[in-house]
């Protein structure tokens, strides 16, 4: 059993992840500023709310809890938001990694499974990615992930720090127990967003951009559930505890969805129409994002359990729909009666 340090420990992915370790035997401390996590998603360990950026709250709870490794969520995620702000986001997510591996360092805390993203690489080249295309982002969020890729690199280089970097692509669905889910506010991913709109809690879907070099002209993605990602990350761990070495590995399905594809597919799990406005790109938005993740599959025997679309919105539905029922879906449900 070891103890876990899980900084975004109450967002999105990071609490599945806690959820996962602690299925396994594991202790996992999650450690988040609440910014846009939820302390309802903490229930598998301790809560302690604090930033990354503060020194001195990590090295009080890594001295409380002596965590044997850490996995490191907490940042700021979303595109347009860094375009239209990118000092936040270097001072987040590039200054976090930094303060945290100081921390780590000070505290002898040697292995670090690291949240990266697939945003790292720019416009594809070549599909599906492979962890050799070259890292070109388009927009700040991508440069950050890259800029604390470098500086783990550095670290090892420095003081023997052994990381795992996984850049995963779209991250969706829901635990299939139903405990917790996607829960963002304000939301901004695609099928959450979709999934209001089928409960009646808004009126359509947005489409930024229908004109792209993909076959029905919107933007193709690798979806890849939440629950396949915090599988990976666990193995990931096991893998530096195990005293494996460094790793930079893409987590995706191999497969892509176009925005209308996921569109459909939400109409046939929920059952609504789903009305669609269309408008214009939004900037940082590349085209087509598949991964490949043969990598993956060899080195830590990782194998996705939900890969298809149609399974991941039906999780993130079954947990919406408890989340927010019955008020919500008796409003959508006399109205379209």
């Amino acid at each position: 059993m070891a103890a876990i340090l899980v900084t975004g420990g109450a967002g999105y992915i990071g609490s599945h992840v806690c959820k996962l370790l602690s299925k396994h035997g594991h202790v996992p401390i999650a450690f988040d500023n609440l910014s846009v996590g939820h302390t309802e998603s903490v229930r598998w360990g301790p809560l302690i709310v604090g930033d990354t950026r503060d020194l001195s709250a990590l090295a009080d709870t890594m001295s409380r809890f002596r965590p044997d490794a850490i996995m490191h969520f907490a940042a700021s995620a979303y595109v347009g938001d860094s375009v239209r702000d990118p000092l936040a986001y270097y001072d987040n997510n590039v200054s976090g990694t930094v303060t945290l591996l100081r921390a780590a360092r000070d505290h002898d805390i040697g292995r670090i499974v690291f949240s990266s993203s697939c945003a790292t690489y720019g416009a594809a080249q070549t599909i599906p990615i492979t962890e050799d295309h070259p890292q070109a982002p388009i927009n700040p969020y991508g440069a950050s992930k890259l800029m604390a890729e470098r500086i783990l690199s550095d670290a090892e280089t420095a003081y023997g720090l052994k990381s795992v970097a996984l850049r995963y692509f779209n991250a969706t669905g829901s635990d299939p127990d139903g405990e917790i889910g996607e829960w963002h506010d304000p939301e901004t991913h695609l099928i959450p967003l979709l999934l209001d709109v089928a409960m009646g809690r808004a009126d359509s879907i947005t489409i930024f951009g229908d004109d792209y070099s993909t076959p029905d002209g919107t933007c193709v993605r690798d979806f890849i559930h939440v629950m396949d990602l915090a599988d990976a990350h666990r193995l990931a761990m096991d893998w530096l505890l195990n005293g494996g070495g460094s790793l930079r590995l893409n987590l995706g399905n191999g497969a892509g969805c176009s925005v209308r594809e996921v569109i459909d597919a939400a109409r046939r799990v929920t059952g609504h129409p789903i009305p669609v406005q269309v408008k214009a790109r939004r900037p940082g938005d590349p085209p087509v994002l598949i991964g490949d993740a043969t990598r993956a599959r060899a080195v830590l025997g990782w194998t996705p359990r939900r890969p298809e679309i149609e399974d991941q919105i039906a999780d993130a539905w079954r947990w919406r729909t408890t989340k927010y029922a019955p008020k919500d879906l008796n409003i959508r449900r006399s109205a379209n009666a």
